[in-house]
C-alpha cells in the first residue's frame, strides 16, 4: 500500500482559471528519476490548467469524469472519459473544464531522458 500524500490545491494553474487540485498518487521515493508527476487531478466546474510548454518531459492525460477542451499546441478538441492524450518534451497543452461536473483525470509527467 502506498503511503497518502495530502492534496495540493493550486490557484489559477499556468495561468488558468479557478484553481486545480491534485492528488499525488506516488512521490519521489517511488517515481526516482523516471517520472516527476503523477497525480489525480480534478479541475472544478469552470476551472482550467492553463496551456503550458513541456521542457525536458513529457506528460499524459487520462479522463476519468467530466467533460472539456484539450489544447494540443494549436488544436483545441472535446475530451470526455477514457480519452487519453500525449504531450511530447517541446509541445504545448492545456485542458480546460466545460461541463458541468468536475473534471478529473490522471497525470504522469515522465522525464525525457
Amino acid at each position: 500500500m502506498l503511503p497518502k500524500i495530502p492534496p495540493k490545491i493550486i490557484e489559477h494553474a499556468n495561468g488558468g482559471k479557478g484553481r486545480i487540485i491534485l492528488q499525488p498518487i506516488a512521490g519521489p521515493d517511488i517515481l526516482k528519476d523516471k517520472c516527476r508527476v503523477y497525480v489525480k487531478a480534478t479541475l472544478e466546474k469552470g476551472c482550467s490548467m492553463g496551456v503550458h510548454q513541456h521542457k525536458g518531459d513529457g506528460e499524459i492525460y487520462y479522463i476519468l469524469s467530466g467533460h472539456g477542451l484539450y489544447t494540443d499546441n494549436d488544436t483545441t478538441y472535446e475530451v470526455k472519459p477514457g480519452d487519453a492524450m500525449f504531450c511530447p518534451n517541446g509541445s504545448r497543452h492545456g485542458l480546460e473544464n466545460t461541463g458541468k461536473e468536475d473534471l478529473v483525470f490522471m497525470g504522469l509527467i515522465i522525464y525525457d531522458n
